[in-house]
């Protein structure tokens, strides 16, 4: 556990020096994975979104630009004062609200209190088995009811899984990036007590990065 926290600090300060030498390093467009869930969201009556690891922001200034009030964290303070900067400029900031939070830790929200929950390759970090599925029942509880949650994690068919230094449990280091590489068994024991929709398998970058693209409700 000492190693796995040692990982983590890690992370947390590579991501802030990242941002902060690449300010909008990932762009101003929206992901794929936004794209395909605003419309999810939006065909499903949402009206706030919930994103998980925000970053600098491309995809939550892209719900907001759809109409949807979003609430984006991240841990990393340097990517969400960009995120705000973007969405001043824009005339979004009324819709955007930031809150710098570490997904290790519970959501800080109340329960049932969001239509729907965004996280673009935030599962995939350095986080142990256990800490995802700690955050996806936290996810659940903070879902209202018929609320939606789309992910997307890099998967065990990706060309850079068994590369790298690795970690355990599936987590490989590259560049100074980790990755906690997905089965297809961790995303339906992740399912379990919720109605799995859809796992939508994509590529995403010059590398390319192998994605699944999750789609799920909580079970009534």
């Amino acid at each position: 556990m000492a190693e796995h926290d040692r990982l983590a600090g890690a992370q947390h300060a590579h991501w802030q020096e990242t941002y902060r030498a690449h300010p909008g390093m990932y762009g101003t467009g929206p992901s794929e994975a936004a794209v395909y869930a605003a419309a999810v969201f939006r065909d499903a009556g949402a009206r706030d979104v919930l994103e998980l690891g925000a970053g600098h922001g491309r995809d939550a200034l892209h719900f907001a630009r759809r109409g949807f009030t979003v609430h984006a964290t991240d841990f990393s303070a340097t990517g969400l004062t960009q995120l705000r900067a973007a969405a001043g400029a824009e005339g979004l900031a009324a819709r955007v609200t930031t809150t710098v939070h570490d997904v290790r830790e519970p959501l800080p929200l109340p329960d049932a209190s969001a239509d729907a929950v965004f996280a673009h390759m935030l599962l995939c970090m350095a986080l142990s088995t256990e800490e995802i599925h700690s955050l996806v029942a936290e996810v659940r509880r903070v879902l209202r009811p018929g609320g939606t949650f789309v992910y997307t994690v890099r998967h065990t068919g990706d060309a850079h899984y068994g590369t790298g230094t690795p970690h355990g449990d599936d987590i490989y280091e590259h560049g100074g990036f980790a990755v906690h590489y997905f089965s297809r068994r961790l995303v339906h024991d992740l399912a379990h007590g919720w109605h799995l929709t859809e796992i939508h398998a994509f590529e995403e970058g010059d590398l390319p990065r192998s994605l699944w693209r999750v789609t799920q409700t909580p079970d009534t």
